[in-house]
């Protein structure tokens, strides 16, 4: 009997190798990174463009920057790809741009950092990627708009003279900047459209006005207290970006951000793992959720609410049950290097990949039928190719575990971090409850692996 492998609609750029890998590493590094407050603190402070450029440009001094250590950490975790933050918000380029002087070669580092980061991440063997900012508080052309760290501000005024046609054309440049001079980029991540409402004002009393300006200064969200309609694929020129992105790079995967219903490749939540696989005009999508270690992007001083290696390969796992991929960001300090906290958890996730990446790598759901239920605290991964089924035991029974209805499929089980084999229980008290014989029931070691999440390898017969 065979079943029917669920797979994601197709897509116009190459998705093979993006299945296939399953896990990847985003690196947010910027400015923002020496101010040690994540990549909002510049709206946080309402602080014009040229103001945060004089602050901070000269202060960008990465002198443990070291792109190979980098791209070590990457694979030493199991990641197959990397998307590197080319330019946030904030207008800050890694690369010597030749469209702006608000680039790390006009900084202390006085170099271009984003090339040596992707030579090395290839060198390795890994896919690349860019993510691009569709917004740009540092550009004069940009507007003022709801998420500027000016909006508590007179933004009629403020956008006089700001000319978004002008800023449309400088966004073209720079994409084709970046998808011309630097090789091959696998996935292309512009990030993003808010045009999703239009935010009325509650300041009706010179009162109530103050409580905006301090509410638009210090709030990331709240969107009831703007008084303008946000920006999406028009003010970006989307469908002009989408058709350069696929002339420079035709099997380039773009991610859904630019507010184009259609075109793109890859649906993307953030922060967020999906109840059941995303679906796109009723077909299941590609897609990958980008998360972070403790919730903040950019390198923020005295993070306490960090994931634990537990929770991340947990987090792996199910997004990879779900037919998804896990994009896990890293924020670098401001000289360049990663935290020890999440260095220690790239470790523990890269040990447990060493003996577990088959359950991950080229996985995705589980058929339907396959398996009807699974034991409390068992999620399940499938990999078509070699037709074999894992179990990932997030909460390991001390003692025999029952998969309903798989006991006909099944040619060999064992623990895959050991390969040791699991048979059925022999003990004759164990007989006295013994499941119906369609079932499969596997003797687990009563000592629990010194794993982070045991895995039970099933081969299938005709699955």
């Amino acid at each position: 009997m065979s079943v029917e492998v669920i797979r994601p609609r197709t897509t116009p750029g190459d998705a093979a190798w993006f299945t296939d890998a399953r896990f990847g590493m985003f690196i947010h590094w910027g400015l923002y990174s020496v101010t040690a407050r994540e990549f909002y603190a510049q709206r946080v402070d309402a602080m014009p463009g040229d103001e945060y450029e004089h602050r901070y440009l000269q202060q960008f001094e990465p002198d443990l920057y070291d792109p190979e250590e980098w791209a070590d950490a990457a694979v030493r975790a199991g990641m197959k790809y990397v998307v590197m933050v080319a330019k946030h918000h904030e207008g800050f380029c890694l690369w010597d741009s030749a469209y702006t002087d608000f680039t790390a070669t006009n900084s202390p580092a006085a170099r271009d950092l984003l090339r040596p980061a992707l030579d090395a991440f290839r060198a390795r063997g890994l896919k690349v990627g860019l993510y691009y900012s569709l917004l740009d508080w540092h550009h004069p052309d940009f507007t003022v708009d709801p998420q500027h760290p000016l909006a508590h501000e007179d933004q009629e005024t403020l956008n006089r003279g700001r000319d978004m046609g002008r800023y449309r054309q400088y966004v073209l440049d720079q994409v084709r900047e970046l998808l011309t001079d630097y090789g091959r980029i696998d996935i292309f991540w512009p990030d993003y459209s808010y045009d999703f409402a239009t935010w009325e004002a509650k300041a009706t009393s010179p009162r109530n006005l103050e409580a905006f300006a301090t509410a638009a200064r210090t709030s990331w969200t709240r969107f009831d207290l703007y008084t303008a309609k946000g920006k999406g694929g028009a003010d970006w020129g989307a469908q002009e970006i989408l058709r350069l992105v696929r002339e420079l790079q035709p099997g380039i995967l773009l991610n859904d951000r630019m507010g184009l219903e259609s075109g793109w490749d890859i649906t993307t939540p953030e922060q967020t793992v999906p109840e059941h696989w995303p679906t796109v005009g009723g077909e299941p999508a590609l897609w990958e959720t980008c998360q972070t270690f403790s919730g903040f992007w950019g390198y923020t001083r005295s993070r306490t609410n960090w994931k634990s290696p537990e929770q991340l390969v947990g987090m792996l796992i199910d997004v990879v049950s779900k037919g998804g991929n896990l994009l896990l960001n890293v924020g670098p300090t401001g000289r360049g290097d990663f935290e020890d906290p999440i260095t220690e958890r790239l470790s523990a996730i890269g040990r447990w990949m060493r003996r577990h990446s088959r359950s991950i790598y080229g996985c995705t759901q589980t058929p339907e039928g396959l398996v009807p239920e699974l034991p409390r605290g068992v999620w399940s991964t499938y990999n078509p190719t070699t037709r074999r089924l894992y179990l990932h035991l997030l909460v390991c029974p001390a003692g025999p575990i029952i998969i309903p209805g798989l006991a006909p499929r099944t040619r060999f089980a064992r623990m895959l971090h050991d390969a040791s084999e699991l048979r059925q229980p022999e003990h004759p008290l164990f007989q006295l409850h013994a499941p119906p014989p369609e079932d499969l029931w596997l003797d687990l070691p009563i000592d629990r692996p010194d794993e982070l999440v045991p895995v039970i390898e099933i081969q299938l017969e005709d699955a």
